[in-house]
């Protein structure tokens, strides 16, 4: 006599199905969705989001959307000994924030010896501008903006000359790093910084996707399409040389 087969087997262990649910249920709760699209194991190029508020030293109330520099700048070092990652992402949608942790950030892209390449999407104000030009190629959304700004501080402000210079002096910082890293000139970026007019209540301008490549900050108008496809371009490139060093 033939018996019937076990439930189990055709529809699977109790155990295995409240797993399922329980990733499902996950999913949707973190992301909005049951199916995700997965990254190939085998990719050589590392994503980097950098979104919300740079925080610093200080810690942020719980509903600000924050980038935390100690969680960025140790995935930075990974990325750079990791020999399976070629090439590095950055993906930007930040309001700025603390100037030290944007800097800090902002020089750690620029001294990877990997290609990197990133893309201003919705916004990338204020310390989001150095971030954005410390890479080896940048792009902007045509519909997304950047705020330059002069520098502020928050909190008790001492009424006296040298807190003036120490500003002074970090805004020198800023305006020094995003001229060195893209084509724009330091007399036309603290034109756009000090300006008047340009912002309803505040110094400085908004600049939006292309007028932002007309004035040699950005690189070029693009999307993640394009931003891939330059990567993999200077990737290749980074292999070439390596490979003629080889060859010596």
């Amino acid at each position: 006599m033939e018996f019937p087969k076990q439930h189990e087997q055709n529809e699977g262990s109790p155990d295995k199905q409240e797993e399922k649910q329980g990733s499902i249920a996950e999913k949707i709760q973190q992301l909005g969705q049951t199916n995700v699209p997965q990254l190939s194991q085998e990719s050589n190029i590392h994503c980097l989001s950098i979104v919300g508020q740079i925080e610093g030293h200080i810690q942020l109330p719980p509903q600000n959307k924050t980038t935390k520099y100690e969680h960025v700048i140790p995935q930075i070092v990974a990325i750079e000994q990791n020999p399976k990652i070629e090439g590095l992402l950055i993906i930007l949608n930040t309001v700025g924030g603390d100037v030290e942790a944007g800097l800090a950030i902002a020089e750690m892209l620029a001294s990877l010896s990997k290609p990197t390449v990133s893309i201003v999407l919705g916004g990338g104000h204020s310390i989001g501008v150095p971030i954005a030009v410390s890479c080896s190629y940048s792009f902007i959304a045509e519909t997304a903006t950047m705020t330059i700004h002069p520098v502020r501080l928050t909190g008790l402000v001492i009424g006296v000359p040298q807190t003036f210079e120490y500003l002074d002096k970090m805004q020198d910082r800023v305006v020094n790093f995003v001229t060195k890293h893209s084509e724009i000139s330091e007399d036309k970026f603290k034109e756009l910084m000090f300006s008047k007019g340009n912002l309803t209540r505040d110094i400085g301008t908004n600049v939006v996707g292309t007028d932002a490549v007309e004035y040699g900050l950005i690189d070029e108008v693009g999307g993640v399409g394009p931003a891939i496809k330059k990567l993999n371009e200077l990737i290749g490139q980074n292999k070439g040389k390596e490979d003629g060093q080889v060859l010596q």
